[in-house]
């Protein structure tokens, strides 16, 4: 019988979510678990009402807000769920926010440029929404992104917002720049979905309406979503307005404005959770914040993506250079009926989470911001070994 310790050996992960968390977070997490803040009972178990789960809540957003520089103009809040849950939310908050302003309906732009944006627009049509696909590559099996120039125009008259997948991680492409006012009009918001890439780069908090992501990919556990709002998008329409333009009403836990007012625990948040993203956001604090965090990535990519590339004949990377992502790696091999063996022998060499998503086979690796660049050094060192022993 094994013996029961809080050390481990650091794990070489690179699945995509939920996701590898620093080691010391999870020592730290684990005591709390047990007893927090001195008291016979754990993080877990207090109410999320009292004072020191608020401190939590309170302290999550105060990281956040120091972190990403995020101005007053946005507010920061948290609901339980992840994408699935943010991006089904997203369509009724917005277009009741529409309907204040213009007593319309309007409709939600949709940039479809993965599996997940797929997804979103689709959920969004399904509940009731008009929904306008400005850009859809499917046809190239989603590995570019056009230029915006080749997008459809976005009617500026009835459009609340247009909303992109910011990184999409099935299929390994991201964002590197943002819509401009050369293609969305003025008073549409720009809603992205940053579920995997969350804090991996500096970005202008500024230009987006609304910033949503589940924790569980790059900053925490699985259960939480985070949200970067305007406040001035919290004011909506009344039951009785939105019923009468025929807009579906939001549930009550997902009323964004009900959730802001109730500083994120109209219901019951889930406090453990919460504070595994507040000790995740500490620790990026301390280790000199998101540029820091963004240099390292930014290697960790760069080698990972030249090691592929060093051997065409073994290995393809689908996804077109400019937009490849530096969160979610996907590749496959030339000679698909190897792929089972690099799977087998990297787990061998105890580099593991290498499957890539079920729709698309291959392999993926995910090299969030708790992937340490030693572990995608030895990823590396694999890579070359595994193609100069085909």
């Amino acid at each position: 019988m094994s013996v029961r310790t809080l050390e481990r050996e650091e794990p070489n992960y690179f699945g995509a979510g939920p996701a590898l968390l620093p080691t010391s977070v999870l020592q730290e997490a684990a005591y709390d678990l047990i007893s927090y803040q001195g008291e016979n009972l754990g993080v877990g178990e207090i109410s999320h009402r009292s004072k020191p789960a608020i401190q939590v809540i309170d302290d999550t957003k105060a990281h956040l807000k120091e972190l990403m520089n995020i101005p007053d103009t946005h507010e920061v809040f948290f609901i339980q769920g992840g994408g699935t849950n943010g991006f089904s939310t997203i369509a009724y908050n917005l277009i009741a926010n529409y309907a204040k302003k213009t007593g319309k309906k309007g409709k939600a732009a949709y940039a479809v440029t993965g599996s997940w944006s797929k997804k979103a627009a689709e959920e969004a049509s399904r509940l009731g929404f008009d929904v306008d696909v400005v850009v859809n590559t499917k046809d190239s099996k989603f590995t570019t992104i056009p230029e915006y120039s080749e997008w459809k125009s976005i009617d500026k008259e009835s459009t609340a917002y247009l909303y992109v997948c910011d990184n999409e991680t099935v299929h390994g492409v991201e964002f590197h720049s943002v819509p401009g006012s050369d293609y969305l009009p003025e008073g549409v918001e720009l809603v992205a979905d940053m579920s995997s890439n969350i804090l991996s780069r500096e970005i202008d908090v500024s230009k987006y309406g609304l910033i949503m992501a589940g924790a569980q990919k790059n900053i925490g556990l699985a259960g939480l979503t985070i949200y970067i709002m305007k406040k001035s998008l919290l004011e909506q329409a009344s039951d009785d307005e939105l019923r009468a333009l025929n807009i579906p009403l939001v549930p009550i836990a997902f009323h964004y404005p009900t959730v802001v007012s109730n500083n994120s625990a109209y219901n019951t948040i889930p406090i453990f959770t919460c504070h595994i993203l507040k000790l995740v956001l500490a620790k990026v604090l301390k280790e000199g914040g998101v540029s820091a965090i963004e240099k390292i990535n930014n290697e960790k990519a760069k080698i990972l993506y030249t090691a592929l590339d060093k051997y065409p004949n073994v290995y393809k990377v689908p996804v077109k250079t400019d937009v490849r992502s530096k969160m979610n790696v996907v590749f496959t091999l030339v000679d698909n009926e190897r792929e089972a063996a690099f799977i087998s022998e990297a787990a061998e060499q105890k580099l593991t989470g290498l499957k890539g998503h079920r729709s698309v086979g291959g392999m993926r690796a995910s090299i969030y911001n708790a992937v340490t660049l030693k572990s995608v050094e030895l990823l590396v060192d694999f890579i070359n070994k595994f193609a100069e022993n085909k």
